[in-house]
């Protein structure tokens, strides 16, 4: 007689996510506009019956305190599950990791589980968590985008980046803290810089939408905080500053800053590259990169 079989196969669940940094604020849009670049967090979960969490080389918790992991469970517990934390995106350098790991750890519990979530639910969990938009927007929506509103009220509208515009990433050697670099924004702000920073985002808004690069480059002039945080990086303010000299279409400071977005058109980026090669290559790392129109993917089931 057949003897019992007291193995039972075990199929482990898995997902591989990605998805992309981001810049935002993009000069005047505080909070509000934001872009996908083409720089990723990879994360791989795995249903192996053990909690544990690899980070790699990345300087972050290994544990459930690990915001990736908060983010996950904020959809479903995490028992059972092995995170595998890798990719691209440097830490605290204002190129939205915090928003890449919270998105990364909500579409995977998401996906995993497949719990259906709705874009609309992920952004407005995500933003709970993050405690502003434009980050995780660009992060599940890719390209570029628009935010307003709040909690269900909470919308994102997506634009396509323009045909020949690119960017090119300064990004320093050191860090800057989000928290200070907030609180070096006042509670309230002069009328004339609220309108001139109202007129900018317009244009460029117009700029994006139409592919228009010269009202782009209106477009990218800030009043309320890039001006307030150059304490924290001057360095990189003086990039923002000079960068239409030497034929970039203009500058901006990456969310919270150290890092700066520099934006060209495709036939300046080479030339635009070396000159800021000359004039950074010993406080920072000077990155291509393109604006990506794919937001958070789930490659491999």
């Amino acid at each position: 007689m057949p003897q019992a079989n007291n193995f039972r196969e075990v199929t482990e669940r898995h997902r591989l996510v990605r998805v992309p940094a981001s810049s935002a604020n993009l000069g005047p849009g505080y909070d509000v506009m934001a872009v996908a670049l083409d720089v990723h967090l990879e994360l791989e979960v795995t249903e192996t019956g053990e909690f544990s969490v690899e980070c790699g080389s990345l300087d972050v918790p290994a544990g459930r305190d690990n915001l990736l992991v908060r983010a996950f469970e904020s959809v479903h517990p995490a028992d059972g599950i092995s995170f595998r934390i890798g990719g691209d995106i440097p830490l605290a350098r204002g190129m939205g990791s915090s928003a890449a790991a919270i998105v990364a750890g909500m579409v995977a519990a998401d996906h995993l589980f497949e719990l259906g979530l709705e874009h609309q639910d992920v952004l407005e969990r995500a933003t709970a968590l993050e405690g502003h938009p434009d980050n995780v927007a660009a992060a599940i929506l890719g390209g570029f985008v628009v935010c307003s509103g709040e909690g269900p009220h909470l919308t994102a509208t997506r634009l396509d980046s323009p045909e020949g515009l690119e960017g090119i990433l300064v990004i320093p050697d050191h860090e800057v803290s989000t928290e200070n670099a907030r609180m070096a924004i006042p509670a309230e702000i002069p009328v004339r810089d609220a309108i001139a920073n109202a007129s900018s985002a317009a244009h460029l808004a117009l700029g994006l939408s139409r592919g228009d690069f010269d009202l782009i480059s209106l477009g990218l002039h800030d009043r309320l905080h890039q001006d307030r945080r150059s304490h924290l990086f001057p360095d990189s303010m003086r990039i923002v500053e000079e960068a239409r000299d030497f034929g970039a279409i203009g500058a901006t400071i990456s969310g919270a800053g150290p890092t700066v977005l520099v934006w060209t058109g495709w036939q300046e980026t080479g030339m635009v590259m070396d000159e800021l090669r000359k004039r950074c290559s010993d406080w920072a790392e000077v990155r291509r990169v393109g604006f990506s129109p794919l937001g958070a993917d789930v490659p491999e089931l």
